[in-house]
């Protein structure tokens, strides 16, 4: 520390040798002769100068006799270890330091005239402190541990920082209070060990200049540039992928690193990500590094790069590809001048190259360059055995999070996506990732164009006639709870109002009797909750009776929704059992029909389960596609319909409203495009010639066939839509299959559909579905193991 100041330190530096003078003294006393004289010789000539015993705060006295003292302390510095020692006489923790080993000054001369020696990290709050633990320590016997690493960080004559561990011996220091010294107590102690914060209070105790510390310490470095580079670069890999303000700082700091490790003062590092699976070198979504196997361009194939044996070397066996000297390398390797060439453009004359694996994936190569030749090469490259697993776990992790930022911005902008098209939309979230910070992207439409559709649902018949008789039935046996409770408060309490209650009451149970009209639901709830319950709130402290029949009447309430809830919770539990179990064996046979080949699947449960299957070149472009995979997925989704129309009838006993449900398919044999619809997050079709596929797939399963009142579903059977005499022709090879199979049965209707608004000439096949009793369970689920059982699910 240095203190241009009076009140930086309790401390006043008096250089002083009594110490050495005193062992010189005893040795020339000795018998060993030669010791002897030349312990007298010293001795005699230190005489004329008494402050070199007494101390020296002047510290020009110091350069004055820097001969004499050179020779006093020539048994702490040997004149063998000039050159390898870095080592000097000192005060602890003070900026300045004298009679130097020949190393040491050879370090502060190739540091250049304006450099200033500082202890890294050291504030003057922790060094007036650190001054007061050595007082602590050395006068009243304490054992405060203050000790942690300190470093000097010094250039070389490069530029390149070095970093050097601080190591103190205080053998030849005494420290002695002053006049202005303040008697510490063991309490003053105890305050201070708690209160290192709080420097004024060791002011208090300590006041500026109170103590003297008398003799010399000895400074000791040693090279720790290694260490603390690899330290630094830990501190540095976590800045990779952080958007701060000075992120175009990372870089410069990070080749610091590299140029301390090496000791090259040029080095420049890179990364480059490669994707094996597409053959292809690309730009890393960091962007604190650059790559020098790509420039100007954000992607290349391996082969245009590297010719085929080099890259197929480099690729299996995943060891560094070092070129100590490129235009030597470009000489004796035709086959790769390309990449060589590319190499000196870039003013590269040696380079590594090194694998980043993880879990024996390879990610990429790390880049290690410089403008001079032979400095990079074989045997320095070890050194990156020691770096190489930092940047590994920094390089994966980073990717993971890349992984999850990626998948912030699918859902927050697009939504939940399909696996199949998931590529799609990474392509897109990683342009807007890997874009200047400066530039902003507009979210772009995602289209696929030429696909093939599939639409299939299964409905729940009778659906909304179920929800109704539901709804009533609660309805009603709300309004008999209350008009029992009225009545009996009518009996306790003749008063109008209640009369008046019970009147109403009486019409609504009429009216639900007869018909259930569209916001009869929402009246009663609202009659009751606003107009009732209030006047039952009010009742309830009249008497025991009331208030027990008033209490009796809202323990059978549901808890939420403060009505009976009793059919409709039934019904609605019932309805989601249902979709669930469809939806389930529905998902689970999509995972069988994506290994045939990959395509947009989307399923919707309403009153029963819907779902839309896209096919074609442009889901999956890396793939060869056929029309024999549109055939397949036809197959698999008739069979699909079967199995979950099988496993409805399993469950039908045990569900509480006996429902029927209906299956129906709508073949479409002309490509479409779809396109997801940013405003809605979901794909649409995209044109209005392709909206006609959209508006018969909303109309068709109200249709009735043509001349008649009888709907185109119906339980038990499949109907399958066409347009097209091959579609039929198809689809009765199909029906012909799943015959064989006992899937279908034997008898096919055909008959024309209906015309719907803007669509005519539908037709349609209707065959029966064979349950297979084998699986029908013999001792039937009860309601309650089947509730316990899907809630599961």
């Amino acid at each position: 520390m240095d203190c241009e100041n009076n009140n930086c330190s309790p401390l006043i530096a008096r250089i002083s040798f009594h110490k050495v003078l005193e062992k010189l003294e005893e040795i020339a006393e000795s018998d060993v002769d030669y010791r002897s004289e030349y312990a007298k010789a010293l001795l005699k000539h230190t005489e004329p100068y008494p402050e070199l015993r007494d101390g020296i705060t002047d510290l020009s006295l110091l350069e004055k006799h820097g001969a004499l003292i050179k020779n006093l302390l020539a048994d702490l510095f040997p004149t063998a270890l000039q050159k390898n020692e870095i080592k000097a006489a000192a005060i602890p923790f003070f900026n300045f330091t004298f009679n130097r080993t020949e190393r040491f000054d050879a370090i502060l001369e190739n540091a250049g005239e304006d450099f200033g020696m500082a202890i890294r990290n050291f504030e003057e709050h922790e060094f007036y402190v650190f001054c007061c633990c050595l007082i602590l320590n050395a006068y009243y016997g304490q054992h405060f541990d203050f000790s942690r690493p300190l470093f000097y960080d010094i250039p070389d004559k490069d530029g390149v920082m070095k970093h050097y561990r601080i190591l103190y011996n205080a053998d030849f220091l005494e420290i002695l209070p002053t006049d202005k010294a303040v008697k510490i107590t063991s309490e003053d102690i105890t305050l201070l060990m708690n209160n290192f914060d709080d420097l004024e209070l060791w002011r208090e105790k300590f006041p500026p200049n109170s103590w003297e510390v008398k003799g010399f310490g000895i400074i000791s470095l040693f090279d720790a540039t290694s260490e603390i580079a690899i330290s630094n670069l830990k501190s540095n890999l976590l800045l990779i992928n952080k958007k701060e303000p000075k992120k175009e700082n990372i870089k410069h700091q990070f080749e610091d690193v590299f140029r301390s490790i090496y000791h090259i003062p040029d080095i420049q590092i890179g990364y480059t990500e490669i994707n094996t699976e597409d053959n292809r070198f690309k730009i890393a979504p960091f962007k604190a590094i650059k790559s020098h196997i790509l420039v100007n361009c954000d992607e290349k194939i391996c082969d245009d790069v590297f010719c085929h044996e080099t890259l197929e070397k480099m690729l299996r066996e995943k060891k560094n590809f070092i070129i100590s000297d490129v235009e030597a390398y470009l000489a004796n390797n035709e086959l790769d001048d390309a990449f060589a060439k590319h190499l000196l453009n870039q003013n590269i004359k040696s380079c590594i190259l090194a694998p980043i694996i993880k879990n024996d994936r390879l990610l990429g190569f790390f880049e290690v360059v410089s403008s001079r030749p032979r400095v990079l090469n074989s045997i320095n490259a070890l050194k990156l055995d020691y770096i190489l697993p930092f940047l590994t776990d920094t390089i994966d992790r980073n990717y993971s999070e890349l992984q999850n930022e990626v998948d912030a911005i699918i859902q927050n902008e697009y939504t939940a996506i399909h696996h199949s098209v998931y590529w799609k939309f990474r392509e897109e979230a990683l342009k807007h990732i890997s874009a200047p910070d400066n530039e902003e992207l507009a979210y772009k439409e995602i289209v696929f164009k030429e696909v093939y559709p599939l639409y299939g649902q299964i409905d729940i018949k009778g659906s909304s006639t179920a929800r109704n008789e539901s709804i009533e039935k609660d309805l009603m046996r709300q309004i008999e709870k209350l008009l029992s409770v009225f009545r009996f408060i009518y009996k306790k309490e003749k008063l109008p109002l209640i009369q008046q209650h019970i009147y109403e009451l009486e019409n609504m149970e009429g009216e639900l009797k007869n018909a259930l009209k569209a916001d009869t639901e929402s009246i009663v709830q609202s009659y009751i909750s606003n107009e009732i319950h209030p006047v039952l709130q009010h009742f309830d402290f009249a008497n025991d009776e009331i208030h027990e029949k008033i209490t009796a009447y809202f323990e059978t309430l549901d808890s939420k929704v403060k009505m009976v809830y009793e059919s409709r919770k039934d019904f609605d539990e019932t309805l989601s059992m249902i979709n669930k179990q469809m939806a389930a064996v529905l998902d689970s046979k999509q995972t069988e029909a994506q290994a045939f080949f990959p395509h947009y699947y989307e399923r919707f449960k309403t009153d029963g389960v819907e779902h839309n299957l896209y096919i074609g070149a442009s889901i999956s472009p890396k793939l060869s596609y056929s029309p024999l995979y549109l055939s397949n997925l036809r197959l698999w989704q008739m069979q699909a319909m079967c199995e979950m129309e099988n496993e409805y009838y399993k469950i039908r006993p045990s569900l509480p409203y006996d429902l029927d449900v209906t299956s129906l398919i709508l073949v479409f044999s002309s490509p479409i495009s779809i396109r997801f619809r940013m405003d809605e997050k979901r794909f649409d079709v995209d044109g209005t010639y392709n909206a006609r596929y959209e508006v018969v797939k909303k109309r068709i399963d109200k249709a009735f066939i043509k001349g008649t009142t009888q709907r185109i579903t119906e339980k038990g059977k499949l109907t399958i839509v066409y347009s097209q005499r091959q579609e039929e022709a198809e689809y009765r090879r199909y029906i012909q299959y799943l015959q064989h199979n006992n899937m279908l049965d034997t008898v096919i209707e055909n008959f024309d559909v209906e015309d719907l608004q803007g669509v005519t000439g539908l037709k349609a096949l209707r065959v029966g579905i064979l349950y297979n009793d084998s699986e029908k369970p013999n001792d039937t689920l009860s309601y309650d193991d089947l509730l316990k059982e899907f809630s599961g699910k």
